[in-house]
């Protein structure tokens, strides 16, 4: 079974693999498997309609709801889907959500459901307002797919900056060491037992803490998007953790 110690970042006592395998970080393939452990594809697949269904869900329109996506060629060049991978992806979003709309209990019954051991209603919540970036309390097919893209598709410099979004909980710009560790916390909590190794208490503080101490360069209390992109890449062990947002997305 595939285990981590829950973070998107890693353990940074690890010793980098390149220097203790001679190895080289590298960005995943883009593969069907890789898609597939993605928690929110797996829910909108789960749910895509027979094969036979009405040829114009293929092309995005409906009729019967209160948001209509844009069309299929522009999510396409907005995004590293195919278009058949779009198709699939809304026949299910449309099934789940007939509204055009996810709200934030759906994206709790999503990871409740993926992670029973667990409790996972606060990474829920971050999650949700890292995709609802309008903050309007619903994310629409086109805000979820793009976001989807980036995550599982996109360059390590476009998932550092969603991963910044992720962690600036009051989206003032920056990062603040009680917000990393909001967002490390629901993360450790929604994984449960299945963390590795197992966790000791205090354990989140001291990754918090050790992250922190060095992304914060000027040590004025808060890190910048400028501090977290350099800091991050610059660190062979995160770069070879962003793998890990498969394991929590």
């Amino acid at each position: 079974m595939k285990v981590s110690d829950g973070s998107l970042l890693g353990d940074p006592r690890r010793t980098p693999l390149s220097r203790k395998e001679g190895l080289k970080w590298q960005r995943p393939r883009l593969t069907r498997q890789a898609l597939m452990r993605c928690c929110l594809v797996k829910w909108i697949l789960s749910s895509t309609a027979p094969q036979g269904s009405d040829s114009s869900d293929s092309e995005l329109e409906l009729s019967a709801v209160r948001h209509q996506p844009e069309g299929l060629d522009q999510l396409q060049a907005q995004t590293k889907f195919t278009k058949k991978e779009l198709q699939s992806l809304y026949r299910g979003f449309k099934n789940e959500c007939p509204t055009g709309l996810v709200d934030e209990d759906t994206f709790k019954l999503i990871y409740s459901q993926f992670f029973p051991q667990g409790d996972a209603t606060t990474y829920a919540h971050f999650l949700f307002n890292a995709f609802d970036s309008d903050g309007n309390g619903a994310i629409r097919f086109e805000d979820f797919v793009v976001g989807l893209s980036i995550l599982l598709r996109g360059t390590v410099h476009e998932k550092l900056k969603w991963a910044f979004n992720l962690y600036d909980i009051n989206k003032d710009g920056y990062i603040t060491k009680e917000e990393m560790l909001s967002i490390m916390k629901s993360i450790y909590d929604m994984m449960g037992r299945h963390t590795y190794p197992a966790l000791r208490e205090e354990a989140t503080l001291e990754h918090v803490d050790r992250f922190f101490q060095k992304m914060d360069r000027n040590q004025d209390g808060v890190v910048t998007i400028e501090e977290f992109l350099e800091t991050c890449q610059k660190d062979e062990n995160i770069m070879s953790s962003m793998q890990l947002f498969e394991n929590v997305i």
